[in-house]
């Protein structure tokens, strides 16, 4: 039984941040020692951004709050509002994009209406409220009261894939389920001056958006691009639980991101593709023979930074035009967290490169260090 991915969507806030404009006002904060404005020029300027999205309205050139909560345009300054302040307005903003993502993705698998819908399930690291997203998605989409809803919290960057994967086995469990998948990230509330690396990293590569599919048995309709969901797998790499990691402080969360990452994704990404590929003699040999690119026509690969992306190419003998799709999404986007992915899939099923038939393998990477990839098939 084939499952598939459809209606695949994104949505992006609509006040855009300027990378240089961002490097420029978080280089002239106060209290930044020279090591850290040097950090700040270098992070910013090879980050392989050009703009990114914010739900902080306050950040636009044009906004002049009575009452600035995390920039002063006046001053320049970028202010330090608490945890709590700042998880009020994810609640708020967060809200409004799960429901428009989830309404998208609706949208756009054909032949299908809410009152289909028979699980939700929704992903996010940057916040917390309950009654959670799940229950507003099925209250603003009218969706049937028995709607089975989970959310899958704090897990980071790579969360969207378990959520594909736990999608797909319920559909397997039951060929009549048609579950909606939401992944909202507003990283740009956690941001802040620091002289801390970490901190300077996260700044120049965060920013806001959400993605969102169906995941179903169901057929698809007559000239529908969708994937079919293969094969999933999941590794902890034997080293970097400590390089990574997402913390609650009293000013917002924390983001652990030292410069080791790429170092640990470049040793260790061959054997976190190992299970994925196990089970296709084909794969197997392509991945042990360094002909990956040869066997997988498009690679969905979490852009975590520009520094990790040219890992993954070199280490999988990738060629450049299959890195784009990564590239692109973060060039435009910057880094959603585990929203990102889905914008590198729908790259690549919206671009003419993509063929019936043609495989996908999708990465992403989190806390533990934590790899979860999955492989799919394009059905054009």
């Amino acid at each position: 039984m084939a499952v598939a991915l459809r209606g695949l969507s994104t949505v992006v806030p609509p006040t855009v941040l300027i990378q240089e404009e961002v490097r420029d006002v978080f280089g002239a904060q106060p209290g930044l020692n020279r090591l850290a404005q040097r950090i700040v020029s270098t992070s910013f300027n090879v980050s392989g951004i050009e703009k990114r999205h914010t739900v902080l309205t306050e950040l636009s050139r044009d906004a002049h709050p009575d009452e600035p909560v995390f920039f002063d345009i006046d001053s320049g300054e970028l202010l330090f509002p608490g945890t709590k302040a700042r998880n009020e307005l994810y609640a708020e903003f967060a809200t409004s994009l799960y429901v428009e993502a989830g309404r998208a993705a609706i949208a756009a698998t054909p032949g299908l209406a809410a009152s289909d819908v028979t699980h939700i399930i929704t992903v996010s690291c940057t916040g917390f409220y309950a009654p959670g997203p799940d229950f507003v998605i099925a209250r603003e989409l009218g969706l049937d009261a028995g709607v089975e809803r989970y959310h899958l919290g704090f897990m980071g960057c790579y969360a969207s894939v378990p959520a594909l994967r736990i999608a797909k086995q319920l559909c397997e469990a039951d060929a009549a389920a048609v579950v909606l998948v939401v992944s909202v990230e507003l990283c740009t509330l956690h941001l802040r001056s620091s002289n801390d690396p970490d901190t300077i990293v996260a700044s120049s590569l965060f920013a806001d958006g959400a993605g969102a599919g169906i995941v179903t048995a169901r057929p698809l309709e007559d000239g529908e691009r969708a994937f079919d969901l293969d094969r999933f797998a999941t590794r902890i790499t034997p080293v970097g639980e400590g390089d990574m990691a997402w913390k609650i402080g009293d000013h917002g969360f924390e983001m652990v991101l030292s410069n080791a990452i790429p170092a640990i994704i470049d040793d260790h990404i061959t054997g976190a593709l190992e299970p994925l590929f196990g089970h296709d003699a084909a794969l197997a040999e392509a991945l042990a023979t360094d002909a990956s690119s040869d066997a997988i026509e498009h690679w969905a690969i979490h852009p975590g930074g520009r520094s990790i992306l040219d890992k993954v190419e070199s280490r999988l003998v990738l060629t450049e035009a299959q890195l784009v799709p990564a590239r692109e999404t973060l060039r435009d986007y910057g880094n959603m967290s585990s929203a990102t992915v889905l914008f590198v899939l729908r790259n690549i099923l919206d671009s003419d490169a993509a063929a019936d038939g043609d495989r996908v393998a999708a990465m992403a990477f989190g806390p533990g260090l934590t790899v979860e990839s999955a492989l799919l098939t394009v059905r054009a």
